[in-house]
């Protein structure tokens, strides 16, 4: 074994063992001259030298509320994080918004038995022997029909929501409050107006000194903002918070669940915040607590919801509180039934295009494809032709003829390029009223 060679491997152990003690002494004496600088002569901490905690404290890690430091030029800050804000946003919002929930009279239903048709002109003494268990009738009761979400916007008791929230005239509506005086208390409330033209109802309860929400400007919000949602989730979750983005603007869609049928939407803000059924008529708020808009729909997929901008919602409560009623502009009409156009409807109806407005009837006898005596008809459309463009712009299942009334007013006149009867042509229509 050479001898040399086990003498230099131990000095070089020495040597590392030594740097390594050294280098510790050298981290302790830093961290103490560290700590020593991190009082000024007034015993506020600096933030170039502060403390690893205390710099931390400062900036709200770890902590909701967030904290005011005062930095090496004497400036006082106060940061608060993402999380804080939005608890802030919620604790402030939440007593301002309530459940709404719809009662009507329905038929209240008891077993009984009744005498099967296959057993009748029984000898005597027989009667009600072969008699079936079946539901009848017995008058009616009140019952719970639907349940959504509204928002304070007046200390008076001013309260907003969807339409389709409050829509049938016979039920009779119920606000539950959330704010700290009326916790849980159930109030009556009055519709005072349904807007025609969009999914937005005003209502009003008989209460003072109530908290509400400040609209916000809808005009101004941009793509990729904090977006936080409150509602009355699934009508069993009261104030249900979820939080996301603005995810896109200007958006159009066909909404369901109305009683009166499917009704198109236009100009929506889409977010990632969880809409549920329940959620509609409740706020949309910005991350300074703000509406920016009325939850009214969820698409039929993950993370995908609508709302009605704020600058419209808050329009249909200011004229209510002026003159008592939403003012139903008067709306364009064409006097046509159809339906647009994709791959498989043109592969299903063996048509010659793949976009376009294919004019058809409904299901029931009276869902004429073409309205008698209407703008269409006088203008040459039938049942079967295809509305292909309007004002020179191609028509599909993103932009409907529905979309190019909108822009126009009754007694406008368009340009339409139809395909009828195995031809294409152009024609002028004058738009009419809608009763």
């Amino acid at each position: 074994m050479d001898k040399t060679n086990d003498c230099n491997q131990t000095r070089r152990n020495n040597l590392k063992i030594l740097g390594v003690l050294i280098l510790v002494l050298a981290l302790v004496l830093g961290l103490q001259a560290y700590n020593s600088r991190g009082q000024g002569e007034d015993g506020r901490g600096s933030l170039a030298f502060a403390p690893l905690e205390k710099l931390k404290n400062s900036l709200g890690i770890g902590s909701n509320q967030g904290e005011t430091f005062t930095d090496q030029n004497g400036t006082t800050v106060r940061v608060v994080n993402e999380d804080s804000q939005v608890i802030n946003v919620v604790e402030k919002a939440s007593p301002a918004v309530v459940s709404i929930v719809a009662s009507a009279e329905v038929p209240r239903l008891e077993q009984c038995y009744q005498n099967s048709p296959l057993f009748d002109n029984l000898p005597p003494g027989f009667e009600g022997f072969f008699d079936m268990p079946s539901l009848c009738e017995r008058g009616t009761e009140l019952k719970q029909v639907g349940a959504g979400t509204g928002f304070v916007v007046s200390a008076d008791g001013y309260i907003m929501t969807n339409k389709h929230v409050v829509e049938d005239p016979s039920a009779e509506y119920t606000v539950i409050l959330n704010d700290k005086d009326n916790q849980g208390k159930k109030v009556n409330a009055k519709v005072l107006a349904r807007d025609p033209n969009n999914d937005i109802a005003v209502l009003k309860i008989d209460m003072n000194n109530l908290p509400y929400l400040a609209f916000g400007d809808s005009e101004k919000i941009k793509v990729g903002q904090t977006a936080i949602a409150i509602g009355y989730s699934l009508g069993e979750f009261a104030n249900t918070v979820s939080k996301g983005v603005v995810s896109g603007l200007s958006r159009s869609i066909i909404a369901g669940g109305s009683a009166s049928g499917p009704e198109r939407l236009r100009g929506l803000i889409q977010t990632d915040a969880a809409i549920n059924p329940g959620n509609s008529g409740g706020p949309l708020l910005d991350i300074a607590g703000n509406v920016i808009g009325m939850n009214v729909a969820m698409a039929n997929a993950q993370s995908i919801g609508f709302t009605i901008p704020a600058n419209e919602v808050r329009a249909a409560y200011d004229e209510v509180k002026q003159s008592g009623k939403i003012t139903a502009d008067e709306i364009p009409f064409i006097g046509v039934r159809y339906v647009p156009i994709n791959r498989a409807i043109k592969n299903d109806n063996n048509l010659p295009y793949d976009y376009g407005m294919f004019v058809s009837r409904g299901q029931r006898q009276t869902d004429v494809a073409v309205m008698p005596g209407s703008p269409a008809e006088t203008a040459g459309l039938a049942e079967n032709d295809i509305i292909l463009e309007a004002d020179g712009k191609q028509l599909n299942e993103g932009y409907t003829l529905a979309d190019v009334i909108a822009n126009h007013k009754p007694g406008d006149e368009i340009e339409l390029k139809i395909y009828h009867k195995g031809e294409e042509k152009k024609i002028k229509l004058k738009l009419g009223i809608k009763e």
